[in-house]
């Protein structure tokens, strides 16, 4: 078994690099401000059962990784005029989606948290209630509640 899938990995590495049919485009660099932004997003979950809302939950890279550094943010559509209404729940080092239902997810996070005496920096996990007012439209705030 370990010759076949040596001889398979050899037929792999030495199959023919395809040729372009023409030459290709050259692409600049966009110079767009926003995608500055855009570009550290690293994370994107849709939430799926809001009804008409139109619902996301996304990360983007930023702050000192060392000390956590998703900034964690939760996203309600509104319209092509309007845009996304976008809320921070917080700054992770990663997030989990435990459950959602309409007006609410239930987050796993685990977080860097520092011992102010000593300066050691250590992780936690907890769970967090993310709720808003169910409906067909953005809501106008966010509640962000610790788990017991």
């Amino acid at each position: 078994m370990r010759l076949r899938t040596t001889l398979a990995f050899l037929a792999a590495v030495s199959a023919p690099v395809p040729a372009a049919a023409q030459p290709g485009a050259t692409v600049r660099p966009d110079t767009e401000e926003s995608l500055q932004w855009a570009a550290s997003v690293v994370r994107i979950d849709e939430l799926r059962r809001q009804g008409d809302l139109t619902a996301r939950l996304f990360g983007t890279a930023g702050g000192d990784p060392a000390m956590n550094g998703l900034y964690t943010w939760l996203a309600f559509f509104g319209s092509p005029d309007e845009g996304w209404r976008v809320f921070r729940v917080g700054d992770f080092l990663s997030y989990r989606i435990l459950a959602e239902t309409p007006g609410r997810v239930t987050l796993e996070v685990r977080e860097s948290v520092m011992d102010p005496p000593t300066g050691d920096i250590g992780a936690r996990t907890r769970r967090l209630l993310i709720s808003w007012r169910a409906g067909a439209e953005p809501p106008p705030f966010v509640r962000v509640a610790v788990a017991r």
